[in-house]
């Protein structure tokens, strides 16, 4: 066991479910109160993790999930860069 490092776990706001950090979309409100979406997962603020899975996201908007979690409002635009993005990502 020894050397074997820990992968960090995090929930998907929409179904809920416990994945590795790496495969999710972390959503960030910045110390500013921006709104963005963080790639590397490396900004400074609140984050919250959706799957890159349309589905995911469409549970997420419905129960208002990702504005809970970064307890703000989430603009639209925000939404449809997720879309757009987990589409090319197809």
């Amino acid at each position: 066991m020894a050397g074997q490092k820990k992968i960090p776990m995090r929930q998907c706001v929409g179904c809920r479910q416990m994945k590795p950090k790496r495969e999710l979309t972390r959503v960030v409100r910045s110390p500013e109160g921006e709104i963005s979406i963080d790639s590397r997962g490396k900004k400074p603020g609140r984050g919250a993790y959706v799957c890159p899975d349309p589905e995911c996201l469409k549970k997420a908007i419905k129960s208002r999930a990702l504005g809970r979690a970064l307890e703000t409002e989430i603009p639209e635009e925000i939404f449809e860069t997720l879309r757009s993005q987990m589409e090319a990502d197809e």
